[in-house]
């Protein structure tokens, strides 16, 4: 293992040099990935299948209040996971970093330390931007349907993928706390009980009650139930103090996210090999 240079004695801590490793380390990601598409291209297959399963499969059974399509209650809600899909796929990038030797040499290079982390984060919102791209596309290709404007649309968007950021710290930081691979396994397990807990296949009403408060307050359903609303798709409206305020605990919930994994993933990365 190479000896960490500690970042504060670089001198090379100041924003622009931080901004420009940041980006050398986002180039190298986006290399990473056009060398090698085939990662990126099975995690946009992914969400779109799921899509047509629960759309054509499953959606004939689904009844929507108003007698909306299932489909376009649905396609919101998919938008959502899949940013939150995006956890695994940062998780796994940070762990196969430090397996294969090359998270200890850039902590022995004069790179600034957000640098890594934000460089990670810049390329998984790239590809997360892309990927909710995809998922539009397939959600225009099954019927799905932005009613309320541009404007609102892009609101819409703007929540989801600042879930996905909020999200990303998530996964800076179990990547640097689980050195196996394996760990992602168990990640990926915990991932679909979040979107079940949710609001995005079924309404909390369907729910027992406890259980209900708990996919009401979920913050997937914050995102999930303000993109139906600024997408203008058919959706349950249960009445509580979540529900109402959705949009502003769309904003609410990634910032909280934000703020207590980002030190986390900087604390962490500075103290790797301690």
């Amino acid at each position: 293992m190479s000896t960490a240079v500690p970042q504060s004695e670089t001198g090379t801590g100041g924003a622009r040099w931080a901004l420009s490793d940041s980006w050398v380390l986002t180039g190298r990601s986006l290399a990473h990935w056009a060398r090698n598409p085939a990662p990126v291209v099975i995690g946009l297959l992914f969400p779109i299948m799921m899509v047509l399963m629960f759309g054509y499969l499953f959606g004939g059974a689904m009844q929507v209040p108003g007698g909306g399509s299932y489909r376009e209650f649905l396609v919101p809600g998919m938008f959502a996971m899949t940013m939150v899909f995006g956890i695994e796929v940062t998780m796994l990038a940070v762990i196969s970093d430090a397996a294969k030797g090359v998270t200890d040499r850039f902590r022995a290079m004069p790179t600034s330390a957000a640098a890594v982390v934000s460089g990670r984060s810049i390329a998984d919102m790239l590809n997360s931007v892309l990927g909710l791209a995809v998922m539009i596309l397939c959600g225009l290709a099954v019927g799905w349907r932005a009613n309320e404007g541009f404007g609102r649309a892009l609101a819409a968007v703007g929540l989801l993928l600042l879930l996905r950021f909020a999200l990303l710290w998530v996964g800076i930081y179990l990547g640097l706390v689980f050195t196996d691979p394996a760990a992602v396994t168990a990640v990926q397990t915990l991932v679909w009980p979040l979107g079940f807990l949710s609001n995005a296949f079924v309404s909390p009403d369907t729910m027992p009650g406890w259980l209900a408060a708990v996919s009401e307050w979920n913050p997937l359903s914050a995102t999930v139930t303000a993109a139906r609303r600024l997408f203008g798709n058919p959706g349950w409206d249960t009445g509580t103090w979540a529900t109402d305020q959705a949009i502003v605990m769309g904003v609410v919930w990634p910032v909280i996210i934000f703020a207590v994994f980002f030190p986390l993933s900087v604390r962490r990365y500075q103290r790797l090999g301690s």
